[in-house]
């Protein structure tokens, strides 16, 4: 299936502080998004009860959260 997420487990947690651009598809405007964002202690990934993978990050653009679904790219 090819997805591009990596789940590490929370006692290995490492809050990375430089900003990063995040690429994703965004169901409200149909089509591929990149945002410059931020992984903060508010910050979380995981799956969904329906077994859909997230990442919840800080928004640097909007100055908000977001959150990316399914599948997304992360480049320092």
């Amino acid at each position: 299936m090819g997805l591009s997420y990596k789940i590490v487990p929370r006692k290995r947690e490492i809050y990375m502080t430089k900003t990063f651009y995040i690429t994703y598809y965004a169901s409200k405007y149909k089509k591929h998004i990149t945002r410059q964002g931020k992984h903060d202690e508010k910050s979380r990934y995981g799956t969904s009860k329906k077994g859909v993978p997230y990442y919840v990050y800080y928004d640097l653009d909007a100055h908000n959260y977001r959150t990316a679904t399914t599948t997304w790219k992360v480049r320092h």
